[in-house]
């Protein structure tokens, strides 16, 4: 269970990492709190942040879920696959928010595949 908590964690420190760059690019471009709209790469800066709490949303559920009625380890690896899949998005989406396609599409992934394993094995501890 310590690789899916340690997955998990860097997953959390991933999002706060993504926070302190939205607050970095605040004061780069001069973005007054509370405004969120201004320069460009502030905005695509503070989505990507915004847009990694939406999938840990979905992530920290599923990643308990899959630990409990599968694996640890193998849900630390799909964990693995979304804190990639994070990272490549954010830079995706900083450089070019036209090309967050893969990155999203990992992410996406690893959140099903977690998200529906834990459900399943559920449902089967049910019977």
């Amino acid at each position: 269970m310590a690789y899916a908590n340690i997955v998990t964690a860097l997953a959390v420190l991933q999002f706060l990492i993504f926070g302190f760059k939205v607050g970095a690019a605040r004061e780069r471009y001069g973005v007054r709190a509370p405004a969120v709209m201004g320069h460009e790469v502030f905005e695509r800066r503070f989505r990507v942040q915004q847009n990694t709490l939406e999938q840990l949303v979905a992530f920290l559920p599923g990643m308990y879920l899959f630990s409990r009625y599968f694996n640890p380890l193998w849900a630390a690896a799909i964990g693995v696959i979304y804190l990639a899949g994070r990272e490549i998005y954010s830079a995706a989406y900083v450089r070019d928010p036209a090309k967050r396609g893969p990155g999203f599409g990992l992410t996406f992934i690893a959140n099903a595949v977690l998200i529906l394993g834990g459900l399943v094995g559920a449902i089967r501890g049910l019977f």
